[in-house]
């Protein structure tokens, strides 16, 4: 069941709309860590608690978010929650289409045992949820997880598969040639998130 609430408590808030190609700011560092430190304390509410829970982060942002959501369960429920990073490149449905633009594969580590873990995959954006289904076929290839929850920090609509978030950190309407740029701090040395609208 998807979050109902985003950043500023409405369940979509309206991005901000200016002429010509800027980036326009959606959500500052502060925004970050609030909306990382909301889907910790909701990750707790739907599993009353930390048991058996595991966190993944789909390469490249997800990685680092799902680390940062380690530490927000951590200060909650004082244990440590295990933490992995799945990288989902041989999973993806364009693989083989486009050679030149394929991206470089990344080293998938998961320290424990999937199976019967209640495993919360984390992602920074969700859009078409092609992401998603890669990574839950290389997921499920590990093991048997007892489910699979999603997290993502920004949802921008447009889905193409049935696949919905269990917790989001801001839901952002956008136009199909609108991007959403995520930056963290640990991959791009600063935490922002941005709508880059095309140039006309």
């Amino acid at each position: 069941m998807q979050s109902e609430r985003s950043e500023n408590g409405s369940a979509f808030g309206s991005a901000p709309r200016v002429a010509g190609g800027k980036d326009i700011p959606l959500m500052d560092a502060d925004d970050i860590r609030r909306a990382v430190t909301r889907i910790g304390h909701e990750i707790v509410e739907k599993n009353h608690g930390a048991t058996d829970l595991a966190l993944v982060g789909i390469l490249t942002r997800g990685a680092p978010l799902a680390e940062r959501l380690g530490a927000v369960l951590r200060q909650i429920e004082g244990v440590d929650v295990p933490v992995g990073r799945l990288d989902i490149g041989l999973y993806r449905d364009d693989y083989g289409v486009n050679p030149a633009d394929r991206p470089g594969l990344a080293p998938t580590d998961i320290p424990f045992d999937v199976t019967d873990k209640r495993i919360v995959l984390v992602d920074e954006v969700l859009y078409t949820g092609r992401t998603v289904r890669a990574a839950l076929s290389a997921l499920l290839d590990l093991g048997r997880p007892a489910c699979i929850m999603l997290a993502v920090l920004v949802d921008r609509g447009h889905r193409e598969l049935p696949i919905r978030p269990d917790f989001v950190g801001k839901n952002v309407p956008t136009a199909r040639d609108e991007h959403v740029k995520v930056l963290l701090q640990e991959t791009d040395g600063d935490d922002a998130v941005l709508l880059v609208r095309s140039e006309d």
